[in-house]
C-alpha cells in the first residue's frame, strides 16, 4: 500500500503540493508514482524563474523502466529547485515527501483557491486504491 501523506494536496497525475508559505508551495511526486516508476535514475528540473501552468508538463523523470512527464499541480513561478536530485535522483524513491521534493513555486493568484482545486489526501487515497 502506498503512503498518502495527510495535509498535502494531490493530482491524478500523482504529484503533490504542500503549502510552505503564504503564497508558495513545494511540489513532488507521490509514493504511488515512485513505486510505479521503479528505480529513478534522472530528474529533469525546470529552470529557476520558469513560469508553470497548472497541470502542464514542467520536466521529466526517468527510471530504469520509462521516462514520464512531471506535471505542475499549480500555476506559478519556480523559485527553488531541488539540486540534490541532479546527483542523487534516487532520493525520490527513498523520500518522495521529504528530501525527494522537486520544486518550490510562487503561486499565481490566491493560494487557497489553487490548492482547493486539487485532491485531498483522502480523495487521492481513494483514487490510488481504484488504480490497483
Amino acid at each position: 500500500m502506498s503512503e498518502v501523506k495527510a495535509g498535502l494536496r494531490y493530482t491524478e497525475e500523482h504529484e503533490w503540493a504542500e503549502k510552505i508559505g503564504a503564497t508558495s508551495v513545494r511540489i513532488g511526486i507521490t509514493d504511488f508514482a515512485q513505486h510505479q516508476l521503479g528505480d529513478i535514475v534522472f530528474v529533469e528540473l525546470p529552470k529557476l524563474g520558469a513560469k508553470l501552468e497548472a497541470h502542464a508538463p514542467m520536466g521529466t523523470i526517468e527510471s530504469v523502466k520509462t521516462v514520464s512527464d512531471l506535471f505542475s499541480p499549480v500555476a506559478g513561478t519556480v523559485t527553488k529547485v531541488n539540486e540534490a536530485l541532479l546527483d542523487s535522483p534516487e532520493l525520490v524513491n527513498g523520500e518522495p515527501y521529504g528530501a525527494g521534493w522537486i520544486v518550490e513555486v510562487e503561486i499565481d493568484g490566491e493560494i487557497g483557491q489553487a490548492l482547493e482545486s486539487l485532491l485531498t489526501a483522502e480523495a487521492y487515497g481513494e483514487f490510488v486504491a481504484s488504480q490497483d
